[in-house]
């Protein structure tokens, strides 16, 4: 399959602003003329390898910043809200939603906003006598959807608290106790840490300066509850900074973001970057291994991996996701042109619902999406007891994956027949904007296709896509 053509308008006309040239000098600068690079900022053209070369040597810009992958999340989440039964008509073509991704980000942010405020009205009048009166009765954003397109536009990958999460796990010796240490920052402050029975997880009591920590969770959660309070002790400043930069539009959305800022640190600490990221590439990313080495689980190692996107010094570009039992996504990242459906769950052909039916394994895959983009994913069912008799037990699996190209560097594609075009199983995103016409798993029909039914025919479905 040949490589796609690299269209990054949006990236040169940041790049040229902040360095602060004209068209005209930072054309001489790449060593192209000022009518070709006017066409490349506005994705006439794509980006020619001297031009991508000129950039590394002349800017010092990491070219993997070139295809972060941006346009095709917003080209992903415009496609799900434009499947909304609210627009009639046909589906905008691919090669026009991705015009306005790359050439007007800002306004497709604003598209998604608004499908965002219509959906949550619409939500409202659906309960009309629970809104009718009521003073916040008008629409909002949900906190938790705009958290989670922080991180989502963020490439979750966080770098200010992430450095700093390193410089924390190396003040002294390389291989020190992160346990330990997490103690002792707590001490400095004043703080105390205390294990108890309690169905509490973590509780800090800002007046006795006690830190509670559940007993009956595992090491490893106890660990990163300590390191979640040294951030909201001891980098405060940090993520007050990082939470203004975000603008967030409620208090309770960035009460949350500061939460999961804090998870971001706690995580950064157990597993720090660059230890981390050679580790993985030693192990050929060993889930076990690696969860081992840094006293972590199985789920922080996946979520952590998932993570390894800084400047200059990326690792495999993965894709995260847990899921409950009903199918609901809980948890989702993708560093991948893989993305998931914003609202919904996820293609019932995807490994990761198999999980439940086979507890402790890890469950492997090859998957193509409907863009003909190939996959290896890993799928592994993580429950977690109460800690008690009679105690409720949460269900959920999660699923890490790349694309197959980087199939060499993971253990688990060792003995899979990647070359066979038939070992890949179709898998989409969601099935309103599913392109495939005879997935027997199939609950709805794609909306930007016609229909055609015949009473005295019945295939896999009662309906042909046409």
């Amino acid at each position: 399959m040949a490589a796609p053509k690299l269209y990054a308008g949006a990236k040169l006309r940041e790049v040229r602003t902040r360095v602060g040239l004209t068209q005209k000098d930072f054309a001489a600068k790449l060593g192209v003329s000022l009518p070709y690079l006017n066409q490349m900022e506005n994705n006439n053209r794509p980006v020619s390898t001297t031009v991508v070369l000129s950039l590394a040597q002349e800017f010092g810009l990491d070219v993997t910043e070139l295809s972060s992958g941006d346009g095709e999340r917003l080209v992903s989440d415009m496609r799900e809200a434009l499947a909304d039964p609210a627009f009639s008509g046909d589906m905008p073509p691919m090669a026009d939603l991705r015009l306005a991704a790359s050439n007007a980000p800002a306004l497709a942010h604003a598209f998604l906003d608004l499908h965002r405020v219509y959906r949550q009205t619409h939500e409202r009048l659906a309960s009309l006598d629970e809104a009718l009166g009521r003073e916040d009765a008008r629409a909002r954003p949900s906190p938790w959807e705009e958290v989670r397109d922080f991180f989502h536009y963020c490439d979750n990958y966080i770098d200010a608290v992430d450095r700093a999460a390193e410089h924390f796990a190396s003040v002294d010796e390389q291989h020190r106790d992160i346990r330990a240490a997490a103690v002792s920052a707590l001490a400095n402050v004043g703080a105390s840490i205390t294990l108890a029975d309690t169905d509490t997880l973590r509780h800090y009591d800002p007046n006795t300066l006690t830190l509670t920590i559940s007993t009956r969770a595992s090491q490893e959660s106890q660990t990163f509850q300590m390191l979640l309070q040294v951030a909201l002790l001891r980098q405060n400043k940090l993520l007050e900074a990082t939470l203004d930069f975000a603008r967030f539009q409620t208090e309770e959305a960035r009460s949350i973001a500061k939460i999961g800022l804090a998870n971001y640190f706690a995580g950064a600490a157990m597993m720090p970057y660059t230890r981390f990221l050679q580790a993985a590439q030693d192990t050929r990313h060993d889930l076990e291994q690696l969860a081992t080495a840094f006293g972590a689980s199985i789920e922080q190692v996946c979520h952590r991996l998932s993570t390894l996107q800084r400047p200059g010094a990326k690792g495999v570009p993965f894709f995260f996701v847990r899921v409950d039992q009903a199918g609901t996504i809980t948890k989702r990242h993708s560093a991948t042109r893989l993305q998931f459906a914003r609202f919904g769950g996820a293609c019932p052909l995807w490994n990761v619902h198999r999980a439940f039916e086979q507890p402790g394994q890890f469950l492997r895959q090859l998957a193509e999406t409907p863009d003909g983009v190939r996959y290896i994913s890993l799928a592994l069912d993580v429950s977690k007891s109460g800690g008690r008799f009679g105690a409720p037990v949460r269900r959920y699996a999660i699923a890490l994956g790349c694309e197959v190209t980087h199939a060499s560097e993971l253990v688990y594609a060792d003995g899979m027949d990647i070359t066979r075009a038939e070992a890949f199983e179709p898998i989409g995103i969601s099935c309103r904007i599913c392109e495939r016409k005879t997935c027997h798993q199939r609950s709805v029909p794609p909306l930007e296709r016609q229909l055609s039914v015949d009473p005295d025919t019945r295939g896999v479905l009662p309906y042909t896509v046409n």
